[in-house]
């Protein structure tokens, strides 16, 4: 395994970094079968593990904490906090009080004394950054936290609005001006399908020395090849069924499109599409590490296969011919 350093620090970390959203709830309720696939991401090398702390209302970070009794030292543990975890106003966001009431709870799920890499999972619009970082910086002097990060998505939502690279640069500025921990990492999502973080973030990541942890690569499975055009949804999972829902709905036909093409050249390489996206994520020298959410113990030894598989530059050009950079076609 080929291990980074997590952008200007002198963190290592793998390449791929096992994300554990699927596991409770949301994805796979057997948590036996979750604690497996955990410990063979790390048989394999995995060093870097991914959760948060409403993954499940907080069952993710407790089947983490399980799995990783007797090997806590090495795992490069990151959780992240903002979302609801109750339905108190301050049970939410970026405060000091939620940061800090949220650290300690993550805590106590992921049964540890302290969290490697603790990340906001979104910007917090009602609170000042200086709150914010103040606070993170108080859980690091206080040995509970030991590097700190960001994440973000490529849009808005109501209430998280997205963390531009003007804005992370600002977070740096405020850190240096007032003696705060800095952000050592963002989590940004990125795959073939979705590119613009190639116009602006990517570029200031590795301008400042913020290492990027990018999540969704495969595009919650239409990087897979499980959609396909003309076929029903195969609906064999929550995020199947809910996010996805009617494979006909016009707003796929773009999408659809694309993810036959890039079929194609899988096929020409006689690879399974996962592994060609997962590949292709990696070979961006602002990519530290790619977040993979498996499911199934299949999913993570398909995913696996991708750190053997090298792509030229003439599979590379393929490629941006189907999704030019920096473009979006979700």
């Amino acid at each position: 395994m080929e291990y980074r350093s997590l952008g200007r620090t002198g963190l290592k970390v793998s390449p791929l970094c096992l994300g554990t959203m699927m596991f409770g709830a949301w994805g796979n309720t057997d948590r036996a079968e979750s604690i497996r696939i955990i410990h063979r991401a790390l048989d394999a090398g995995i060093n870097f593990v991914d959760t948060a702390n409403v993954y499940s209302e907080g069952e993710s970070e407790e089947i983490v904490g399980e799995a990783l009794k007797g090997r806590r030292n090495d795992v490069v543990l990151a959780t992240k906090v903002h979302g609801a975890m109750g339905k108190g106003p301050n049970q939410r966001g970026l405060s000091r009080k939620a940061i800090h009431e949220q650290a300690e709870q993550s805590l106590r799920r992921l049964q540890t004394d302290v969290i490697d890499l603790y990340q906001i999972h979104r910007h917090d619009p009602s609170t000042p950054w200086d709150e914010t970082l103040s606070a993170l910086t108080d859980l690091v002097r206080q040995g509970k936290v030991r590097y700190i990060g960001a994440s973000t998505n490529h849009y808005d939502t109501p209430g998280q609005p997205r963390l531009t690279a003007w804005e992370l640069v600002e977070t740096l500025w405020i850190s240096e001006r007032d003696g705060y921990e800095r952000f050592v990492s963002l989590q940004p999502p990125y795959s073939i399908l979705r590119r613009t973080m190639e116009l602006e973030v990517f570029r200031a990541c590795r301008r400042f020395g913020i290492g990027c942890l990018v999540w969704s690569p495969l595009e919650g499975g239409w990087l897979t090849g499980k959609y396909r055009r003309g076929a029903a949804n195969p609906a064999d999972s929550p995020r199947a069924e809910r996010w996805v829902g009617d494979l006909s709905n016009p707003k796929f036909e773009k999408r659809l499109a694309v993810v036959e093409q890039l079929l194609a050249l899988a096929d020409q390489r006689k690879v399974p599409l996962p592994e060609l996206a997962l590949a292709w994520v990696l070979t961006n020298p602002a990519v530290t590490s790619a977040i993979i959410g498996p499911r199934t113990m299949e999913h993570l030894e398909g995913n696996l296969s991708a750190l053997d598989l090298d792509l030229s530059a003439d599979e590379l050009a393929g490629i941006d011919g189907v999704v030019p950079p920096g473009t979006c076609v979700l």
